[in-house]
């Protein structure tokens, strides 16, 4: 089992949804970038469950401890290690559905895998895991503001209910994320409603890069947007993404859908800031697309492990719309894809190593 993205910028995480712990390890953090706690912390502060009617009524603190890596504020260049302590399982929630496959969940699937499968909230399958990544694109959006790069993200779609105008900043206080307060209540209505029938919704995330200078990504086998659509369809519950134009590009013609160029930029944003893998200097948009929360309190034919037609009741705590706190996920993979590609851009030409080389004996280092 593959636990470890990126290849210069890494993250691997560890832990499980009722374990005792989930965490990661950050290799590749370059040393002296200034590690700001609360900020990290408020940012698993977003994703965190049990804030709102919206989300889980799990409540968990989801407090982040770094335990190495960082010293008097700063990053050492050695790996960092952070740790965030379950608190609020509930396990016997599961007790009644321990030898059943819930339907639309990975029970079938690690089962059929491992031949063992942990019953309590899914194990390491369960999207709790995706906290420590949040922790982990906290740290790379520390290192990308450093060099002009912002990651921002928003819900722009609920069921039916989609957004006609993307405001960021909104999306910062909305209880949903919304990205268009003209829509808002209309997608809370979905997921209310939703969850008074005992359902769930699905819903989308539009990620944005700003700032992204022109030449990030590898030709070929370590494309830009390749990485990214990677990256997005390994969160839980995702199901699609877009870049740019997106689907509806197969709808156009080339001379509807290429960028015309200016000295003053693009003339359009049709490619979403990448051409041929690599990053053009324009915004990144990402279109991100939550499949409805698997989890839900109506009866549902399954089979059980001894291959065994039951039916399958859920109770415990679970998200109506799982895109919501999954937006504040997809937003710190993009920071981490970023970050990563941010690192293996600096070998990219020998007048770059010849320049920073003079600059080090310069200093008599």
């Amino acid at each position: 089992m593959s636990n470890t993205f990126g290849r210069r910028f890494c993250m691997t995480t560890f832990g499980e949804s009722h374990g005792k712990a989930i965490g990661c390890i950050l290799d590749g953090v370059p040393a002296g970038l200034e590690i700001d706690e609360e900020y990290i912390q408020s940012e698993l502060d977003r994703r965190r469950p049990g804030k709102s009617v919206y989300a889980t009524a799990r409540k968990e603190a989801d407090r982040v401890e770094i335990l190495s890596g960082v010293f008097e504020g700063k990053s050492t260049g050695t790996p960092i290690a952070m740790v965030i302590f379950n608190t609020n399982q509930k396990s016997r929630d599961y007790g009644n559905i321990k030898d059943l496959f819930r339907p639309g969940h990975a029970d079938y699937t690690y089962w059929q895998k491992y031949g063992l499968r942990d019953y309590r909230g899914g194990g390491r399958s369960s999207a709790r895991e995706t906290a420590a990544r949040v922790a982990a694109g906290a740290v790379a959006k520390l290192m990308l503001r450093k060099i002009g790069i912002t990651v921002e993200s928003g819900i722009f779609k609920v069921g039916e209910a989609e957004a006609e105008k993307f405001d960021f900043g909104h999306a910062l206080k909305s209880e949903i994320f919304a990205l268009d307060p003209n829509v808002e209540q209309a997608q809370k209505d979905e997921i209310l409603k939703a969850k008074e029938d005992h359902d769930s919704i699905g819903g989308a995330a539009l990620v944005r890069a700003s700032g992204v200078p022109a030449g990030l990504g590898e030709p070929i086998y370590y494309k830009l947007d390749a990485v990214l659509a990677e990256a997005m369809m390994g969160i839980n519950a995702v199901k699609g993404v877009e870049i740019g134009e997106g689907v509806r590009s197969a709808e156009l013609l080339g001379s509807q859908n290429n960028d015309e160029m200016s000295r003053q930029g693009f003339l359009s944003r049709h490619a979403g800031g990448t051409l041929g893998g690599i990053s053009s200097g324009d915004i990144i948009d990402i279109k991100v697309y939550f499949k409805p929360t698997p989890s839900i309190f109506k009866p549902m034919k399954t089979l059980d492990i001894r291959g065994r037609e039951v039916v399958c009741e859920l109770k415990g705590r679970h998200d109506p719309c799982v895109a919501i706190r999954g937006s504040v996920v997809a937003e710190s993979m993009a920071a981490l894809v970023l970050a990563d590609m941010v690192l293996l851009n600096l070998g990219r030409r020998m007048d770059d190593l010849e320049d920073y080389y003079s600059k080090v004996k310069e200093r008599g280092v």
